[in-house]
């Protein structure tokens, strides 16, 4: 089952994915789940597929305006430096604990919806990575049960700011630039991926692929992520997890390739789709 935000009739909303459509659910089920982070912490994923099949409020998916597949998820969890080759690659050595950094929700964009390279830099770069959907709450959560807490998954492009992401040790400021988080299309449920370990996963830049690996490559898999980051916090439902990108970012490139307005950018993710935004100058705004 495949499940997207977006706009419909000026107004936001959520639905399935049917072939080349957007069935919108809201009508169903708007009056008990506002949004589909309502409707997962709800428990309203179950026995959602059949309206998904006969439902008549729907759209052609080409003229949708997509929205970042959760836009409110209460935290964001990026992993990094997750691959063994991207650790090599950005001179990196290996740690006993994942590597983890927040971003804002202000930052993420959709399908579709033009990124940002900010006035500041022009050292913008790409990083494709699957990211998890918390569907289950918890604390303390075990591995061996990790894998039950995750409505789905879905593409993420952490658009890093490389200069000012080696301003500091920390990577917050290279990483919360607006419109530099790229979320989409959909989440495709968990039951449609037994094995989010055996994906592959790609960047392309105006056509030609730059990274191209595959999720068996994770060096901290999913339910370890999970059972590390609910020792120190709550999960909740809606949470987003990305889990790291592999080798071939711009920044590790000689010469660097770094991404400019008017360049095209996909994560394909196998099993999940292709998540596609267009780099535009960040606009001026008054002081």
């Amino acid at each position: 089952m495949k499940l997207a935000s977006f706009i419909k009739d000026g107004q936001v909303t959520y639905g399935g994915v049917r072939g080349d459509r957007l069935v919108d659910l809201a009508p169903k089920f708007g009056a008990r789940f506002p949004d589909l982070r309502s409707l997962i912490a709800g428990g309203g994923l179950n026995g959602l597929s059949p309206f998904i099949e006969t439902g008549k409020d729907w759209m052609p998916m080409q003229v949708a305006e997509f929205l970042p597949v959760i836009p409110n998820p209460g935290k964001i969890f990026c992993v990094g430096v997750n691959y063994a080759d991207h650790q090599k690659e950005m001179g990196r050595g290996g740690s006993e604990h994942p590597t983890i950094f927040l971003r804002f929700t202000d930052t993420l964009i959709a399908h579709e919806q033009a990124a940002w390279a900010p006035r500041v830099s022009t050292s913008v770069d790409y990083e494709c990575e699957l990211a998890v959907v918390i569907g289950k709450g918890g604390r303390h959560i075990d591995e061996a049960s990790a894998l039950d807490h995750v409505a789905g998954y879905t593409c993420f492009n952490d658009i890093s700011i490389r200069d000012f992401q080696r301003h500091t040790t920390q990577f917050t400021a290279g990483k919360n630039f607006p419109r530099t988080g790229a979320l989409g299309p959909w989440l495709v449920t968990r039951d449609e991926i037994p094995d989010p370990h055996a994906l592959s996963i790609r960047t392309r830049l105006n056509g030609t692929v730059m990274q191209n690996a595959n999720t068996s490559e994770l060096i901290f898999r999913i339910p370890a992520l999970i059972a590390y980051l609910s020792s120190f916090t709550p999960l909740s439902p809606g949470d987003i997890i990305a889990t790291g990108t592999p080798s071939g970012v711009g920044a590790a490139r000689n010469p660097p390739v770094f991404m400019k307005p008017g360049d095209v950018v996909e994560v394909e993710i196998q099993g999940i789709g292709t998540l596609r935004n267009r780099i535009e100058m960040e606009p001026f705004e008054a002081s």
